[in-house]
């Protein structure tokens, strides 16, 4: 991911991420992605964790979400966060590209308003394969990059093909 932002570009952010919410729930976005209860998520670059209630009422107890940023202060906010709502069921890790997780494991990714940020996107991609099981889905979204430079750079990759567009995401499968 890039350079982290100051401490003060990073509040405004969670302002403006606030003022988003309020007129977009995140919840409406994540109706895109097929999640069901029982899911292992990861949020990769979870920022300040908009998503991260949501994603923990659509896993259900059974399920957990994983928060994942390499920015500290995305993931304190993250953290206030579980403590306010008494989330049980998230973890966090702090990184910018490796998950330590287990090869084919996670029954979602999102990768949401991030991708343009990567400083390595291939080797991003080529993580996020091999932590998502067979038939997971990668959810991916961003507003600074277009529809077709997404679909472009996800497929050339190698590691996905397009499965579904929603209004607001494109969902790959694994190759």
């Amino acid at each position: 991911m890039g350079k982290a932002p100051s401490t003060f570009k990073f509040r405004l952010m969670s302002l403006s991420f606030t003022l988003r919410d309020f007129f977009s729930p995140r919840k409406n976005i994540l109706k895109e992605v097929d999640i069901k209860p029982g899911s292992l998520v990861l949020d990769y670059g979870c920022g300040t964790g908009s998503y991260i209630e949501p994603l923990t009422k659509l896993v259900g107890k059974s399920g957990k979400v994983i928060a994942l940023d390499a920015n500290q202060l995305a993931l304190k906010s993250v953290k206030n966060l579980i403590i306010k709502k008494h989330l049980t069921n998230v973890e966090m890790i702090h990184s910018d590209c490796k998950t330590g997780l287990h090869d084919n494991s996670l029954d979602v990714i999102l990768l949401y308003d991030i991708f343009h940020d990567l400083k390595h996107p291939h080797d991003v991609l080529k993580e996020l394969h091999r932590v998502l099981k067979n038939h997971g889905l990668l959810s991916v979204s961003d507003d600074h990059l277009e529809e077709n430079e997404l679909l472009t750079v996800l497929t050339a990759s190698g590691y996905f093909k397009l499965a579904s567009k929603g209004k607001k995401t494109l969902t790959f499968s694994k190759i």
